[in-house]
């Protein structure tokens, strides 16, 4: 994968910890790393965990706060650390995470052709059908969406490990949006208000569990195929939204074992950012440090006819947003 600078921007917060010690907020500003433990404007009190999420239920106020600890990083006041000498965590627990499926043209189409009709129908009536069915969901303003769990977090370097049950794992790199304000019923225009900052998910799937064969009618089992233990790599950082730039216009790139696989912008989103919100708070009452993930583009190993395998190493990246790096491992070994 070609060099890509940290992330965008001054600077970047997460979670970290130090040898066996507990996990603690920083703030990555280069190589280095600044526990924000210690910069006690930050924090409501002593009897409050410090952690990003905290720090996002006050976003407003703490935004001015971090910019001023950046920018005092080479004072002598608070803890460093280097940054290689730490451990990155996912860099924020959610309570909710609300996930968005089929919203890339062209991996829905791709989709569309792997699962091959059953009344013969031939590749070009299918794409075309396909695409019809994108154009009027998008008139009609109805995203795909529906709920993961936060257990199936872990973190941007840590092994993925493939359940003994599951056959057809795939991977599936996401832009993830994660909230700051609360938001309910929020319109479109103004969604983005909602967003503190933005991170890297790779919502994995077993794929052969999708559909339930015993009850078709029923539709999909998600519980089953996106949340089993370490199935949802995240980070490595929370990039404050206004470092990003126009989240419509990120360049999502997921290698395998050094093999570009998934390579596409933003741009081929059928809802974009403030529209998957802005449907999400219709139902939901989302609360700072929830995700609302955005779908994967095209380049699945459904598409490749490669899925994931023991030993394989998923290498995932978004502009300005980081590189995430994480190795398949079979349960129990």
């Amino acid at each position: 994968m070609e060099t890509q600078p940290p992330h965008a921007g001054p600077f970047a917060v997460g979670m970290f910890s130090a040898g066996d010690g507990p996990a603690f907020p920083g703030l990555v500003r280069d190589d280095r790393v600044l526990d924000l433990r210690t910069v006690p404007k930050l924090w409501a009190g002593p009897g409050e965990e410090p952690t990003t999420r905290a720090l996002l239920g006050r976003w407003d106020t703490a935004l001015p706060l971090l910019h001023a600890a950046a920018d005092s990083l080479n004072d002598e006041h608070g803890e460093r650390h280097s940054l290689p000498a730490l451990r990155v965590h996912a860099p924020v627990e959610p309570r909710q995470i609300l996930q968005s499926g089929a919203n890339y043209r062209t991996h829905v189409i791709d989709l569309a052709l792997a699962h091959e009709p059953a009344d013969g129908r031939p590749a070009e009536r299918v794409r075309a059908e396909t695409a019809a069915m994108m154009d009027r969901r998008a008139a009609e303003d109805l995203p795909y969406m529906f709920i993961g769990l936060p257990s199936s977090i872990t973190g941007p370097h840590d092994d993925v490990v493939i359940p003994d049950w599951c056959a057809k794992p795939d991977w599936e790199l996401e832009l993830a949006a994660v909230i700051g304000r609360p938001a309910h019923r929020v319109p479109a225009d103004r969604a983005l208000e909602h967003v503190a900052a933005y991170t890297i998910a790779n919502d994995l799937t077993a794929r052969e569990a999708v559909f339930r064969r015993d009850m078709p009618e029923i539709g999909t089992d998600w519980l089953r195929a996106k949340n089993p233990p370490t199935f949802t790599p995240l980070g490595p950082y929370l990039v404050p939204s206004a470092f990003v730039g126009d989240p419509g216009d990120l360049r999502i790139t997921l290698q395998l074992n050094g093999e570009v696989m998934q390579d596409e912008s933003t741009k081929d989103m059928i809802f974009d950012v403030a529209r998957l919100v802005a449907y999400a708070s219709q139902t939901v009452r989302l609360l700072p440090g929830d995700l609302v993930l955005t779908g994967s583009p095209a380049g699945n190993g459904m598409h490749w006819g490669r899925l994931l395998r023991p030993g394989d190493v998923m290498e995932g990246a978004i502009t300005g947003l980081g590189v995430q790096r994480n190795q398949c491992v079979a349960e129990g070994a």
